[in-house]
């Protein structure tokens, strides 16, 4: 019996897909469990309707993410920090503040889980910290680490 999955079975496929399986499994245990639908004209109307929203819904993320990409790039965040001799900053500048500057300046959310560099900042000057706004679109925040005037 042809069936197209509603979700993920294991050794059996993925999502969305079109699977051809047992009568008895497809009409004991996949049916009833609402795990797949039978392959009809009608179902495969609908499942082609779905992967064609799918398709227009992620190219227009990935485009709202290369705007944001172009729009990070003329960025600046800058953040005062206490040093001491010879320039070493005391303490450093984490992922977290650098999200939470960006959202409170230039009202952009990004999540903190995306920015590539985890490791703090903790070098006066510029510094610069890659971001994946989508699956292959990356982004570059600048950051400039100031020395407070004591």
């Amino acid at each position: 019996m042809k069936l197209i999955l509603l979700s993920d079975v294991k050794n059996i496929g993925k999502k969305d897909q079109l699977v051809e399986v047992a009568d008895g499994y497809a009409r004991n245990f996949l049916l009833p469990r609402r795990l797949a639908v039978e392959a009809t004209a009608k179902s495969m109307e609908i499942l082609d309707k779905q992967k064609e929203n799918k398709a227009h819904e992620t190219q227009a993320h990935y485009d709202d993410a290369v705007a944001l990409a172009k729009k990070l790039e003329s960025i600046i965040l800058e953040f005062p920090v206490k040093t001491g001799e010879n320039g070493r900053v005391f303490g450093s500048v984490s992922t977290k503040a650098v999200v939470e500057q960006l959202e409170k300046q230039y009202n952009i959310a990004i999540d903190k889980r995306k920015i590539k560099d985890s490791q703090p900042l903790s070098l006066l000057g510029l510094n610069t910290v890659d971001v994946e706004l989508f699956k292959g679109v990356h982004g570059k925040i600048s950051v400039r680490l100031k020395a407070i005037e004591q």
